[in-house]
């Protein structure tokens, strides 16, 4: 066993060598796991790769972001000597610690290992394991149905009825089945099911080609392009051990916020439609047209594709033009905010905001959530902060925190960022650092691994890369933030209305895509 205690201590855009991470026996990987939690740490990864025809290894990754931290542990899972197909498996870590729940239904869908205890398998994608060996899903079988076809858990009892939601929705939206256990208006039970969007993106991620792949990697959420992006390249950095420079890591910063603010003002005027306080709803829907357009004056595209790369940016913001943006942000600095205290003092949109929808704090860490809808719960984490890499090393954004955990908290949250992002934005274009903006990233380090992490406007995306004994790109394994907070969505809305489904839905407006990847 190498490294400290079972583990090894990472941090991204760092390349460690494979044999390097401690491996420790299966019987005994839940329990080794869980201790990082007793020790303060959140369960920010859980996956597994295939290593032989008959192993699969589990890697975990514990985040301690007091400490700016992270530290990784793997087992090794095999087959019997008989070479029967099961078992495979290990013993569950979502019986002890909630956060690893989905995680484990998609070891147990890839690779047919089977969390032993877990206390609600279930497909979570619907695709054949890669061996075509069978799920652990019982009489189950999901390599010959699709997503929704599957015995949903039922509330039985006198008038008791069941309400089905999608895949098909009446809006433009991605395809999601929502089941909900009601008794009159009152939600028991939702249980959502997804894997409408699944693409094999992390295959596609392993292409030679860094450029072609990033291209992927920006559309794995495509409204969170720059954030996916940024991960994507800083795993790869770390491989290759390149340094990005400041100019190109400021323009980086620059795009992750206006990214950030283009979602966050939109999301807040959908709340404003969904409770029908319409003149904020059409007034923040031409702000985020704003935002995205000054993404478009960098790289000529309103959602940012092209503009980060292995190595730096493609695009360059001149003085002229970063003059004309500053200016333009703080024109619309004022603009926002004036229309969002028009939105926060309003009875009737406070009145369906507040105790709405409400998770604790405590839910929101067993569960794992990131990004605004853990901070509104009052958990206080952000990569841009906790784990600081590129020009959030030297630009600090005060981390926004609510503790109420309703819609209003989640709202407020996004309205304390909005503000936040754009005094960064008005400071960073005003004194922009000068540098090449891209380099070449040149050959990538053998039998290593290296991940990147950024905080997206929903939460801490994370991508993490190996390599062959040649330096091959050899293994991907991405997460977007959605993976952790789709079951918060689920248990907000216990005991609420079902009206209060399409308003709490987007109070936390997470990704289809993002999570079926």
């Amino acid at each position: 066993m190498n490294g400290i205690g079972g583990w090894l201590p990472v941090r991204q855009g760092q390349a460690v060598d494979i044999a390097a991470i401690p491996c420790v026996a299966s019987e005994l990987f839940a329990s080794h796991v869980t201790g990082g939690r007793s020790r303060g740490g959140r369960l920010s990864h859980l996956f597994g790769r295939r290593t032989s025809v008959d192993t699969i290894r589990l890697y975990a990754f514990v985040a301690f972001d007091s400490a700016s931290r992270f530290e990784v542990c793997s087992t090794d899972v095999r087959r019997g000597e008989s070479g029967e197909m099961h078992p495979l498996a290990y013993p569950s870590i979502s019986r002890d610690w909630p956060a690893a729940q989905a995680f484990e239904r998609e070891i147990a869908e890839q690779h047919a290992v089977c969390p032993l205890g877990h206390p609600w398998l279930k497909p979570l994608r619907y695709h054949a394991t890669e061996d075509g060996a069978p799920a652990p899903w019982g009489p189950f079988d999901p390599t010959r149905t699709i997503p929704g076809d599957y015995p949903f858990y039922r509330v039985e009892g006198e008038e008791v009825h069941e309400v089905a939601v999608g895949p098909v929705h009446a809006g433009i939206i991605e395809p999601g089945h929502f089941r909900f256990q009601c008794h009159g208006e009152e939600v028991l039970h939702l249980e959502i099911m997804l894997g409408y969007q699944h693409r094999g993106a992390e295959r596609l991620l392993l292409h030679p080609n860094a450029a072609r792949s990033a291209i992927v990697a920006e559309t794995i959420a495509g409204d969170a392009s720059i954030g996916h992006a940024a991960a994507y390249c800083t795993a790869l950095e770390g491989l290759a051990g390149a340094k990005v420079g400041l100019r190109a890591a400021a323009i980086r910063g620059i795009a992750l916020e206006l990214e950030r603010l283009a979602n966050h003002v939109g999301d807040l005027g959908a709340l404003c439609t969904d409770v029908a306080f319409l003149p904020a709803s059409a007034y923040l829907g031409r702000l985020r047209g704003e935002y995205l357009n000054l993404t478009l004056e960098i790289c000529g595209n309103r959602f940012g594709r092209n503009l980060l790369r292995p190595g730096g940016v493609r695009f360059d913001i001149p003085s002229e033009t970063a003059e004309r943006m500053r200016k333009r942000v703080e024109s619309l600095h004022r603009e926002t905010l004036e229309v969002l205290e028009l939105m926060f003092d309003q009875s009737s949109v406070l009145a369906r905001f507040e105790g709405v929808g409400t998770l604790t704090e405590a839910q929101a860490n067993d569960i794992g959530m990131v990004g605004p809808a853990a901070r509104a719960s009052g958990c206080r984490r952000d990569v841009r902060c906790d784990h600081p890499h590129g020009v959030f090393q030297f630009s600090h954004i005060p981390i926004a925190v609510e503790t109420t955990g309703d819609i209003y908290a989640r709202a407020a949250v996004r309205w304390l960022e909005v503000q936040r992002s754009l005094e960064f934005l008005v400071e960073l274009l005003g004194n922009k650092p000068e540098g090449p903006t891209f380099g070449r990233i040149g050959a990538l380090k053998p039998s290593a691994m290296a991940f990147g992490v950024s905080e997206t406007w929903r939460g801490e995306a994370m991508h993490v890369a190996f390599t062959d004994d040649a330096g091959k790109l050899e293994f991907m394994k991405v997460k977007d933030p959605s993976i952790h907070n789709w079951f918060g969505l689920a248990l907000a809305l216990r005991g609420m209305a079902i009206s209060d489904f399409p308003v709490c839905n987007k109070s936390f407006n997470l990704s289809y895509a993002g999570h079926d990847l």
